[in-house]
């Protein structure tokens, strides 16, 4: 009985020993439990304190998480206790499960409490670096920020960004206020310089090739691998290989008239959006089955006249060929160039490929550029804001270049750069003696390779038909009429044989403005130039709906009518007398072939000359062209420059137009500027007011215009004279 009651006695004393250490160590679990839950919120406040990378000083000290040696201590007195009960074999499965399960947990919290302690660890290490590089540039002060709305904004994003891409540390962007502001002052352009900084020139591992002097090449051969290797190039190959032998002649007269020896050879990119697969324009598939040529011609005869003139040119038909050009890699700008760049020639399309890959760095070769535009672009369809506000905007505008960037198939607006092209025409010694054993015919060829520019032309056609054989070179025949030979899409050299045996050459009144007429007068063919009217315009007719100027169409062919009789006879295609009348007079005449001497091949490589040498739209204080030739006319009211200038046999130039604009320039040419203010909210200053003799005069440079007219100013305008056939030039340009 007493042995029974010894052990009931002894188990009890056993089962309240096991109750009082489950007690303490769930009194410790919880205790474990409550640090773990401090330690981690402490931790993550202090944690989302550091993790603000900012750019200001944090000199708070971070201590580390408490309790971890407590918990060591912890760990090992129950796992003694563990063994010591095991080996008695006193403690019931239950409760050796249930420690088991609270040494896990306590191990767990362990290795969560190190973890911690290892990250709190490395971020007090990149704050000491932090703070190291925050006092190194104590002396860099942030810039006034005036002109530069966005600076502050990109800080705060490079800030963020710029571990996210390498690129940036190829800039030396490490982290530092000076790094931020240094890369978007220099490398983008949305902050102020940092005093006594200099942006650094665009250069490449050429440069040194600046020295290196330009000669005037006798053979296209070179240039050939360039274009073959492109199927973008097809029919420009094709048009450049046959007139290699005219190029080169060209080249040489040029070279016999002037002195092309001092001249430098340029870096020159090419790049035309238009054909690029990107465009989706498809205008070379389309160049072989009758699409439109004009713009094909220009980059063909730019390409040529280029090349002739002793230049290296880099020729991209891609996005991909124009990231390989700049060495764009990375999500920011290139930090190279594979060559250097002196110019770069695009067109609308281009110069957004080339914005778009560039993106902010662009502006850096902003002034280089030089865009094909065929109609051409007004500063007010051009300055982005002012055609936002006037309902002006266009799908090629709102591009804010300086408006003699744009360069021109025609001398449409002096506001713009005439580029011009070369009209195709045989007149080597060889092929000028084939042209003169050509029997005319008593025939006219039309001028209309798709069949639709025939519609609704019938009766027109009848009256011509009266007189001469027709002939065509149509797409389909289902809507010409049945008397029309038609030759089909043909090889341009086939179309100069049809020029040469007629004596018409027939317009349609569409296309507008395409090199063809000139082909024909250059072939001593006349051209029958149809009037439009009212005269075509982007507010009256689809096809000008989207073109960036509001310039008014007259005939068919606007350069052609102002060379006038006896080449070019403008007629009323519905006025059956006018047509008759028109072709009588031809019929009765004998005309040489006529080429306007900057159509030539000759004046081309003239005129790309000297603006590759003379124009310099990167700086303000290169002066072309001289001062010497200006000549200030002032414009009656509701007269623009354009038509005031030209009614003295002058034409506008809009380079003069920034020295006009101050009240002690005008003094010198017979204004007197009592008063004057600077305004934006017009395109005709400097201009002022007879009566008040107030002046104003242009804020924004962008806004200059030749073309525009005011119904209650006098408009100051600076005009200049120009080479007869060249009119781009000065005559003391050359």
């Amino acid at each position: 009985m007493e042995a029974a009651n010894r052990e009931r006695e002894a188990k009890l004393e056993v089962e309240a020993q096991q109750n009082q250490a489950l007690e303490t160590l769930e009194e410790h679990v919880q205790v474990a439990r409550k640090d773990r839950s401090n330690a981690e919120q402490e931790f993550m406040s202090r944690a989302a304190h550091n993790s603000d990378v900012s750019m200001e000083t944090d000199k708070s000290d971070i201590p580390a998480p408490p309790g971890l040696s407590y918990f060591k201590e912890l760990l090992h007195t129950i796992q003694i206790k563990l063994d010591s009960e095991k080996e008695k074999g006193q403690l019931k499965d239950e409760m050796i499960s249930k420690l088991h399960s609270d040494k896990l947990q306590l191990q767990q919290q362990v290795a969560h409490i190190e973890e911690l302690l290892k990250q709190q660890a490395e971020k007090e290490e990149k704050k000491v670096k932090s703070d190291d590089q925050i006092k190194e540039e104590t002396h860099c002060t942030l810039p006034f920020m005036d002109g530069y709305p966005d600076c502050k904004g990109k800080l705060k994003w490079l800030k963020e960004m710029w571990r996210t891409d390498p690129c940036y540390v190829s800039y030396g962007v490490n982290g530092s206020l000076c790094s931020f502001l240094i890369y978007l002052s220099e490398i983008e352009s949305w902050c102020p310089l940092l005093p006594g900084r200099v942006i650094p020139a665009v250069s490449g591992e050429n440069s040194e090739a600046g020295s290196e002097l330009a000669v005037v090449r006798d053979s296209l051969t070179g240039l050939y691998p360039s274009l073959e290797n492109k199927v973008q190039f097809r029919w420009i190959h094709q048009r450049v290989r046959s007139m290699e032998g005219i190029w080169v002649e060209a080249g040489r007269s040029l070279s016999a008239k002037y002195n092309l020896r001092e001249r430098k050879v340029k870096q020159i990119l090419v790049h035309p959006g238009v054909v690029t697969y990107e465009s989706r324009a498809r205008i070379t598939e389309a160049a072989f089955s009758g699409g439109p040529l004009g713009e094909l011609v220009q980059w063909s005869d730019l390409i040529s006249t280029l090349y002739i003139l002793g230049h290296n040119l880099h020729l991209t038909t891609s996005i991909p060929d124009l990231k390989y050009f700049f060495g764009a890699t990375g999500g920011c700008p290139p930090n190279y160039l594979k060559t250097t760049v002196n110019l770069i020639y695009t067109d609308i399309i281009g110069l957004r490929q080339i914005k778009n890959m560039l993106q902010a760095s662009w502006i850096n070769y902003r002034c280089l550029i030089r865009v094909l535009d065929t109609f051409g672009t007004e500063p007010d369809f051009n300055h982005a804001a002012w055609a936002k506000k006037h309902n002006l905007e266009s799908p090629f505008g709102s591009l804010n270049m300086i408006p003699l960037q744009f360069y021109t198939m025609f001398p449409h607006t002096p506001d713009n750069t005439f580029l011009g092209f070369v009209v195709q025409h045989q007149r080597s010694s060889e092929e000028a003696e084939q042209l003169e054993s050509t029997r005319r015919l008593n025939q006219a060829l039309v001028y209309g390779k798709r069949q639709t520019f025939w519609k609704g032309k019938t009766a027109y056609l009848d009256v011509i038909h009266k007189h001469l054989e027709i002939h065509g070179t149509v797409d389909s025949i289902a809507l010409i009429p049945k008397y029309v030979i038609n030759h089909g899409i043909i090889k341009g050299t086939k179309v100069q044989a049809l020029l040469r045996q007629s004596k018409v050459f027939v317009g349609l009144s569409f296309p507008y403005e395409g090199p063809a007429p000139l082909e024909a007068i250059a072939n001593g063919c006349a051209f029958l130039n149809p009037r439009l009217r009212p005269p075509q315009n982007r507010l009256n007719t689809e096809f000008f709906k989207g073109k960036p100027n509001i310039r008014e169409v007259t005939s068919q062919h606007p350069y052609a009518e102002a060379i006038g009789e006896p080449y070019v006879w403008m007629v009323d295609m519905h006025n059956t007398t006018d047509v008759e009348r028109a072709l009588t007079a031809i019929l009765n005449q004998s005309i040489e072939p006529y080429l306007p001497y900057e159509f030539s091949c000759e004046g081309m490589l003239q005129r790309v000359n000297i603006l590759i040498e003379k124009q310099d739209l990167c700086t303000s204080t290169g002066s072309w062209p001289p001062l010497s030739v200006l000549q200030v006319v002032k414009a009656e009211v509701d007269t623009s420059c354009k038509t005031a200038c030209q009614k003295e046999g002058l034409i506008c130039e809009p380079a003069f137009f920034p020295h006009l604009n101050n009240a002690k320039h005008l003094a010198n040419y017979s204004v007197d500027c009592q008063t004057s203010e600077l305004s934006d909210s017009r395109l005709v200053f400097p201009a002022y007011n007879s009566s008040s003799k107030h002046c104003r005069f242009q804020s924004d440079p962008l806004l200059f215009s030749c073309v525009r007219s005011d119904q209650s100013l006098i408009r100051i305008c600076p005009c200049r004279d120009y080479i007869k056939d060249q009119i781009a030039l000065c005559k003391e340009c050359i």
